[in-house]
C-alpha cells in the first residue's frame, strides 16, 4: 500500500467513514476502498454499516442514491463536478412533460437517474432487474421507460410488450462502443465470449450476430457490471468486454487467469475517472463536497427505489 493510500485508510478511520468505489473508478481508488461495485449495491451495503461518513467515489447521482438510502448519514463525494451524461439525459421537467402527454402510465426509471427523477418515478430499475420489473406491471399499462434508449430497447425486446415508450437518452461512453467495433472483434477472436452491458450502442448487434451465426449466440452474455462479475468466476479463455473500462480491473482481479479485452479500449468516463486519490484524501481530511437531498424529494425517491426491491430480484446494478 503506498503512503497515499495509508494516509487515506486513516483518515478513514479518523472520520468514521466508509469509502465506496464504483467499479469505473481508476484502480488505485478501487484498490483503497472499502467496497467497490455497482451504485445501488454500494449505497444499500453503506447503509448497513455502522459507519457515520459515506464517501462516494462515483458521479453525483450515486452519491444521491447513498444519501437516500441512508439519510442520517454525512455522504461526500471527492468531486462536485463529477457528473453523468445519462443522468442529464432526463431532467425532473422532462419526466413531468411526458407523464402530461401520457397521464396513465406508469414510469420506470433506470437508478442512473438524479433524485429528482426519481422522485417522479412509479419504480425504479437495475439494468439487471429492468425485465423483472417490467414484468411485475400490469400488461396493460403503458409503460414510460427512461433515460437509457438501449436499456429500454433490451426491456422491449425481452418483455415483448408494444405498450413501453423508451425515452431517448443515453450514457455518452457506452453508446459509443458500436457494433462494428464488436462484429470486427468477435471475426479476429470467435471462441471468446461476449459480456455486453444493456446500455452499449452493441446491444442490438450482438443479437444481431448471434442471430445471424457470426457469434456463437451461447457465448453472448448480456450482463450488468455485477453480473459480469460473478460470471468471471467460472469463466476461462478470451472474453470481450462491452462497459467502461474500469470494469476490467475489478474483473483480471476476480478470474486472473481470464484474458479480458474492451470491444473499446477508448471506452473511458471522464466524470469517473476526475476522482483521484489527492482529492479522495482530501474530501475525507476537509469533509468537501458534502451531498444533500431535500427531505421530501428523498422520501418519494426511497419509495421509487423500495418498490423495485419489493419484486424480489436482484438489486445490484449499472
Amino acid at each position: 500500500m503506498t503512503q497515499l493510500a495509508e494516509a487515506i485508510r486513516g483518515l478513514a478511520r479518523e472520520h468514521d467513514a466508509v469509502i465506496l468505489a464504483h467499479n469505473y473508478q481508476i484502480p488505485e481508488i478501487q484498490d483503497v476502498a472499502d467496497y467497490t461495485g455497482d451504485s445501488l449495491a454500494l449505497s444499500r451495503i453503506a447503509a448497513g454499516t455502522d459507519a457515520s461518513t459515506i464517501v462516494f467515489c462515483g458521479v453525483h447521482f450515486m452519491a444521491e442514491s447513498a444519501k437516500i438510502l441512508s439519510p442520517d448519514k454525512r455522504v461526500l463525494i471527492p468531486d462536485a463536478d463529477a457528473g453523468c451524461s445519462l443522468a442529464d439525459s432526463m431532467t425532473a421537467a422532462d419526466l413531468r412533460a411526458w407523464r402530461a402527454e401520457h397521464p396513465d402510465a406508469l414510469v420506470v426509471s433506470y437508478v442512473n437517474t438524479t433524485a429528482e427523477v426519481k422522485a417522479l418515478t412509479d419504480v425504479c430499475c437495475t439494468s439487471s432487474n429492468a425485465v423483472d420489473v417490467v414484468e411485475a406491471l400490469p400488461a396493460d399499462r403503458e409503460i414510460l421507460f427512461g433515460p437509457d434508449q438501449f436499456l429500454g430497447a433490451h426491456v422491449r425486446r425481452q418483455t415483448g410488450r408494444d405498450n413501453i415508450h423508451v425515452w431517448l437518452g443515453e450514457c455518452h461512453v457506452h453508446a459509443n462502443i458500436n457494433g462494428a467495433q464488436l462484429a470486427e472483434r468477435a471475426a479476429a477472436d470467435p471462441e471468446a465470449d461476449l459480456y455486453i452491458h444493456p446500455e452499449c450502442g452493441c446491444a442490438n448487434s450482438a443479437i444481431y450476430l448471434a442471430g445471424e451465426g457470426v457469434v456463437d449466440a451461447d457465448r453472448v452474455h448480456m450482463y450488468s457490471t455485477g453480473e459480469m462479475l460473478d460470471a468471471a468466476a467460472g469463466q476461462h479463455g478470451t472474453v470481450l468486454v462491452a462497459t467502461e473500462v474500469g470494469m476490467l480491473h475489478q474483473l483480471r482481479t476476480a478470474a486472473p487467469e481470464v484474458d479480458f479485452q474492451p470491444v473499446n479500449p477508448d471506452a473511458s468516463c471522464r466524470y469517473m475517472k476526475m476522482i483521484t486519490m489527492e482529492k479522495l484524501r482530501d474530501s475525507l481530511r476537509h469533509g468537501r463536497h458534502e451531498v444533500t437531498v431535500p427531505e421530501d424529494t428523498a422520501a418519494a425517491a426511497r419509495a421509487a427505489l423500495e418498490r423495485m426491491i419489493a419484486v424480489g430480484t436482484p438489486g445490484g446494478g449499472e
